[in-house]
C-alpha cells in the first residue's frame, strides 16, 4: 500500500496576517532550503548526523511536495484453495521526499546554474573524506522549509534539466527532481500512524535563542534541554552558535533515548 501526499503552495510572496492593532502584519517569506551534513557511519549500518556542510537555498520556494510511504504486505497461495490466502504485513518503507528546485541565473554574469546544479550532484556520490575508506558514503541532507516541514535523509536520485541556456552554450536556468529517502534513526523516532509529514523537526538557532528557551517552546519544559544537548551531541549547552541547526524529535522519542 502506497500513500502519497502533495502540498500546494499557496502562495510564492509573503503571507499577509491580521494584527492585534487592527492593521496587516507582513510575515517574512520562509525559504527552503537543503542542509548539507557529514554522515556519520554506525557499526550496525546507516549513519547519523554530523557536522554541517553547507546549505543550498532554494531560490524560489517549491510549488509542492510529495511525500510517499509504501507499506508491505505478502499473500501466501493456499493449495487446493479456491481463494488466496490470508495477507501477512512484512514491514514498512521508509518515508520518500520528492521535491523540485528551480535555478536561474540570467540575470548573473557568469558560471550559470551548473555549480548550484552541481552540489545537488555531489550528495550522491562519497565525499572525499570517506573515498578508499571501509565505509565511504555520501553527505547527509535535511529538507527544511520554515518551522512545518523538515526531512532528514540521504539523496537517492537528482534529475536535472537545463531550460535555458546563454549564447556561447552555458546552462543559465535549470529544473531538478531530488529524491529523498528518510535516514532511519538509531531508535525509532517516527510513530507511522501520526502522518509522513513531520518525519522529524528541525530549528536554527537565532539571536537571543538558548536550548531552555528551544526545550520550553518545543516540549513545553525548558529542563528538557540538557536531553535536547545530548541528543544534538552539544558538548558546552551555554555556547550555541548562531545558525546552528538543532534537530528535535518528539518528546516521548527523547525521553525514551536519554538524549541519545
Amino acid at each position: 500500500m502506497t500513500t502519497t501526499i502533495a502540498l500546494q503552495n499557496a502562495s510564492s510572496g509573503a503571507l499577509a496576517s491580521p494584527s492585534s492593532g487592527g492593521g496587516a502584519a507582513r510575515q517574512q517569506l520562509e525559504k527552503a532550503s537543503l542542509d548539507v551534513y557529514e554522515a556519520v557511519p554506525r557499526d550496525n549500518g546507516g549513519a547519523d548526523i554530523g557536522a554541517a556542510k553547507g546549505s543550498v537555498t532554494f531560490q524560489f520556494n517549491p510549488k509542492e511536495l510529495t511525500i510517499q510511504k509504501s507499506a508491505k504486505w505478502e499473500r501466501k497461495p493456499a493449495k487446493g484453495s479456491k481463494t488466496a490466502g490470508p495477507p501477512e504485513f512484512t514491514g514498512a518503507d521508509p518515508c520518500k521526499l520528492t521535491v523540485e528546485v528551480f535555478f536561474d541565473a540570467t540575470s548573473k554574469d557568469a558560471g550559470g546554474v551548473v555549480p548550484a546544479v552541481e552540489q545537488l550532484f555531489a550528495c550522491c556520490v562519497p565525499t572525499t573524506e570517506t573515498v578508499g575508506k571501509k565505509k565511504a558514503m555520501p553527505n547527509l541532507v535535511i529538507f527544511h522549509w520554515g518551522r512545518t516541514t523538515s526531512f532528514p535523509g540521504f539523496i537517492t536520485q537528482v534529475s536535472a534539466k537545463y531550460t535555458l541556456f546563454s549564447p556561447d552554450g552555458t546552462p543559465i536556468r535549470a529544473v531538478c527532481s531530488v529524491s529523498i529517502e528518510e535516514m532511519p534513526a538509531g531508535e525509532p523516532r517516527q510513530n507511522p500512524t501520526s502522518g509522513v509529514l513531520a518525519v522529524s523537526r528541525s530549528h536554527v538557532m537565532v539571536a537571543g535563542d538558548s536550548l531552555a528557551s528551544v526545550a520550553y517552546a518545543e516540549y513545553g519544559n525548558a529542563t528538557m534541554w540538557r536531553l535536547l544537548a545530548d541528543y544534538n551531541g552539544i558538548d558546552d549547552p551555554l555556547r550555541v552558535p548562531e545558525g546552528a541547526t538543532l534537530l528535535l524529535p518528539a518528546a516521548d522519542q527523547l525521553l525514551a533515548t536519554g538524549g541519545r
